[in-house]
């Protein structure tokens, strides 16, 4: 499991530096960390397979792709049984809209990220696809106004 991992000072500048710049070459890896190429590559390799990086990814601005809505969607279901909790966060994850699933403690289950092109996708989505889910008792929403903090990745402490 990633937390177990134990992490020293490269590994860190190394995971807060492709967390900055996944694009990033070996070579200039290699360089900004001050290592060579190949025990740099080892490392990284390392980390990947201890499961500490689980992927990279481009980050995509959502209203060049015509997703002009973000909504934050509080889910509270019929049952918090085990199972139907599975099979909730099994339909969300069918759903491409949704970006983010979280379940919570407390009354509300679930709150999900969601985007659309526009208000009436918007609106279909939520009749068609959320709230007729099984086993969803409520839905309560909120369009975002504005983003003031996006932040991918997490904090890469200090060794």
């Amino acid at each position: 499991m990633a937390g177990a991992v134990l992490l020293d000072e490269l590994d860190r500048t190394i995971l807060g530096t492709l967390q900055e710049e996944g694009r990033i070459t070996n070579v200039a890896l290699a360089q900004r960390v001050g290592l060579t190429a190949p025990p740099c590559l080892r490392r990284m390799r390392a980390l990947e397979e201890a499961g500490v990086i689980r992927g990279y990814h481009a980050e995509l601005d959502a209203a060049a792709l015509g997703y002009g809505i973000m909504v934050f969607a509080l889910v509270s279901l019929k049952s918090q049984a085990e199972d139907d909790l599975r099979m909730f966060e099994a339909h969300v994850a069918e759903l491409p809209e949704v970006r983010e699933c979280h379940m919570l403690n407390g009354e509300i289950d679930f709150i999900l990220k969601i985007v659309a092109h526009d208000l009436q996708s918007f609106q279909s989505f939520l009749t068609s696809k959320l709230t007729p889910a099984p086993n969803v008792a409520s839905v309560k929403t909120s369009l975002t106004i504005r983003t003031s903090k996006v932040s991918c990745g997490i904090p890469v402490d200090p060794a």
